[in-house]
């Protein structure tokens, strides 16, 4: 099943967790996801484009910013070239971002879904829907992890049998086995953040959307660096099934950068495109990918 883009994208692609109530219809073709640790819901999510999460910026310039415009214009134009040469290998393919709680995949995973021409969905978002609650929190507190993972796998498996789709995962759908699965069909990409940074990150903005954060604590970092250090020690080997690896140490040693937090969505989500393209590329026969170089080369004379 595909997501269409353009207007298409108005259609709405119903997900049922449960054998209640009829899942509600908008439009789209309805996708029954089973009966889940005892939730009986309904989700309809409307499969839209995503639009542009770093806009360039249309204000007059001062003389001190008009490096930082033409920046932004040079780092558009770079995505857009090699989100078109991507294109060509992922013959509609979904892509899964994977990655620690706050490392900015729902940022980059609806840039790419933009320049791509893909839809966007964020895997969580789906299960609130799904189960009727406004907030992963809230689903830990009355339900469990357990069954927030359940319908979290529900989900995964039915967007897996689409197509042309960008999806940013739960910092803990890596797991269950049963999710890898699920995203093998397409392509898997890891945004590995140093835990420093997620820290700082998550200590201003708080914990409260984060149930495996949110404890009462004098030093926020402290607590978010300690806590994370330890989900990625659970979760360190599972992230590394990912297909591709977008490490935000090595883009900012390339730039010049001692701190992760001066490159911007763009600049990752450029990255995720060569560390797809590297990937899709490197798992074909070289004729082909030879083939496939002299005809571009033809194109462009």
């Amino acid at each position: 099943m595909e997501a269409s883009t353009g207007l298409a994208m108005q259609s709405r692609v119903a997900i049922g967790v449960g054998t209640g109530p009829s899942p509600r219809r908008g439009g789209g073709g309805v996708i029954c996801v089973g009966k889940q640790a005892g939730a009986y819901a309904a989700v309809s999510v409307r499969a839209r484009r995503a639009k542009p999460v770093a806009p360039l910026c249309c204000s007059k310039p001062s003389s001190r910013g008009q490096g930082s415009l033409h920046n932004s214009v040079d780092e558009a134009l770079l995505l857009k070239r090699k989100s078109e040469e991507v294109l060509f290998y992922l013959n509609g393919r979904c892509i899964y971002l994977v990655g620690m709680m706050g490392s900015g995949k729902s940022t980059v995973a609806k840039i790419l879904a933009e320049v791509l021409g893909y839809s966007f969905f964020d895997s969580d978002k789906l299960v609130e829907e799904a189960v009727g609650m406004p907030s992963v929190a809230q689903i830990f507190k009355v339900h469990s992890e357990a069954f927030f993972r359940d319908n979290e796998s529900s989900v995964l498996r039915e967007l897996s049998s689409m197509r042309r789709l960008v999806v940013a995962t739960g910092g803990g759908a890596v797991i269950r086995p049963a999710n890898w699965k699920h995203m093998k069909k397409g392509l898997s990409v890891w945004l590995d953040v140093p835990l420093d940074a997620l820290a700082r990150r998550i200590a201003q903005v708080g914990t409260a959307s984060r149930p495996l954060l949110d404890q009462p604590s004098s030093d926020p970092y402290t607590a978010a660096f300690s806590k994370l250090s330890m989900l990625a020690e659970q979760r360190g080997d599972a992230y590394a099934n990912a297909d591709a690896r977008v490490s935000l140490e090595e883009i900012a040693a390339k730039q010049g950068h001692d701190d992760v937090s001066k490159l911007t969505p763009t600049d990752i989500a450029i990255e995720a495109l060569h560390k797809i393209e590297d990937f899709v590329t490197s798992s074909r026969p070289v004729g082909d990918l030879i083939v496939d170089s002299q005809n571009r080369r033809t194109k462009a004379m």
